[in-house]
């Protein structure tokens, strides 16, 4: 049983595709929220875990800020706005581009609204090729928003500056009890994290648009008495030429993302698991306010 005496609860925002999730995980220790090249590619908000010494800090990775086109897209900026309340700390997560954009100033005057400290860190690091280019970054949203905590240069991708990022979240820990159980470093349900690796799979595997407009919903999620789980799921798309698309040519498509599925909820869940999938057309859904409440993406 760990020693738990003080929480901090940051939240992790910016634009789409900066590394919110990919820094969570790595933080985290473990993927608990799915990351791929395309944008939008969090949809909800999601806690990560991390236990340190006394201190734990549960960190909500949130979807990237964005011009909404749908009332899903609607809901993601919502999230957005609302995770930026009731927390100690925001964390703006950026490019090394020394530009202060549309999306993030429009985060740090919501930040601002809510009187919230905040860190900056700057992304991908590991891109740079002269560190000083990283002194123009500085300084661009130094002029933009003179009052950060930090400014920390990080890599999600390979640890760089991760360790001192920690150290950083720790000072806003409050005295109080464990959020969370030993062992637990997400609130979402296993069912939804495995919905979730399905849909990173369609990210990765489908081309321009087509994977934004699919939904995964899990049908059946058993467990056998010897532990191997029984996993159902439906793939929601927007139209019938996209659901040709998604299962290919004899079927390939879907046995090449449902074969990628199966290996990382097998990992995820330690266990050999039985997946069956289908392919759905709900027309608009995107647009359907009782649908996607549904789906889990519930506005209260």
């Amino acid at each position: 049983m760990s020693n738990i005496k003080k929480t901090a609860m940051i939240t992790v925002c910016g634009r789409p595709n900066v590394g919110k999730s990919s820094l969570t995980n790595a933080l985290v220790g473990e993927k608990v929220a799915i990351v791929s090249a395309k944008p939008q590619t969090t949809r909800n908000r999601i806690c990560g875990v991390v236990n340190r010494g006394e201190t734990q800090l549960v960190l909500l990775d949130t979807p990237g800020l964005h011009k909404p086109r749908s009332r899903l897209g609607d809901y993601m900026v919502k999230v957005v706005r609302q995770s930026l309340s009731a927390v100690e700390c925001a964390l703006l997560l950026v490019e090394p581009i020394p530009h202060v954009g549309t999306p993030e100033q429009v985060l740090l005057e919501r930040i601002q609204e809510e009187k919230l400290p905040v860190i900056l860190c700057i992304n991908k690091v590991d891109t740079v090729e002269k560190k000083d280019d990283l002194l123009a970054v500085i300084a661009a949203y130094n002029e933009s928003y003179p009052a950060f905590d930090a400014i920390i240069p990080i890599s999600a991708k390979t640890g760089e500056g991760l360790d001192e990022l920690l150290t950083e979240l720790e000072k806003y820990a409050q005295a109080g009890p464990q959020l969370f159980p030993d062992g637990m470093t997400t609130d979402q349900a296993d069912s939804q994290v495995c919905a979730e690796i399905v849909r990173e799979k369609m990210l990765q595997c489908l081309d321009k648009e087509i994977p934004h407009g699919t939904a995964v919903e899990v049908t059946r999620f058993t467990e056998r008495d010897d532990g191997i789980i029984d996993l159902n799921v439906t793939i929601y798309c927007e139209k019938s030429t996209h659901k040709g698309i998604i299962i290919g040519k004899n079927g390939d498509m879907m046995k090449r993302i449902s074969t990628l599925a199966r290996q990382d909820i097998e990992g995820f869940m330690g266990t050999k698991v039985y997946l069956e999938t289908w392919v759905k057309v709900k027309e608009n859904w995107r647009d359907n306010v009782h649908f996607i409440r549904a789906q889990g993406y519930n506005e209260e």
